[in-house]
């Protein structure tokens, strides 16, 4: 298993990714949905294959193996980060941070402000409040985040 000082990369994604992408998220989300009492096992995977898009989306590989993933897609002048999962294995050991990092860094030449989503009371909130996303939206179910590059 991976420590602190893992070795993480990213590697383009493609298609054939797909499959093992939406069961780290279902594996991800699961706590989360069920605590919020929305977790549906079919739904969960769908909603990520109907999205995925393999241009916007990297692969995050710990010490060799596929450990998660994470899209950025353009709209307009923002940037959305999505689909960032981390397999629950290499959590709470320092990638997403650094992973996250990575991401805020490589948008700094855009004027535009990075967006994502997180599930009401979702641990991930932290590491985003960390990097300094802040609040701009809720519902029920999902909080809206945005960081200024300014």
């Amino acid at each position: 298993m991976a420590g602190m000082g893992a070795n993480w990369t990213f590697r383009p994604s493609l298609a054939a990714d797909a499959p093992w992408m939406a069961e780290v998220r279902a594996e991800t989300m699961r706590p989360d949905l069920e605590r919020l009492g929305v977790f549906d096992e079919k739904r969960v995977r769908t909603r990520f294959l109907d999205a995925f898009t393999p241009a916007h989306t990297r692969v995050i590989v710990v010490d060799a193996q596929d450990a998660g993933l994470v899209a950025v897609r353009p709209a307009g002048d923002e940037l959305w980060i999505e689909h960032f999962y981390l397999s629950p294995r290499y959590q709470g050991q320092g990638i997403g941070g650094q992973v996250l990092h990575r991401i805020v860094a490589e948008s700094g030449d855009r004027a535009g402000d990075l967006r994502l989503d997180v599930l009401r009371g979702s641990a991930a909130q932290r590491l985003y409040e960390r990097h300094g996303f802040v609040l701009y939206s809720e519902d029920g179910v999902d909080l809206f985040l945005r960081y200024s590059p300014q």
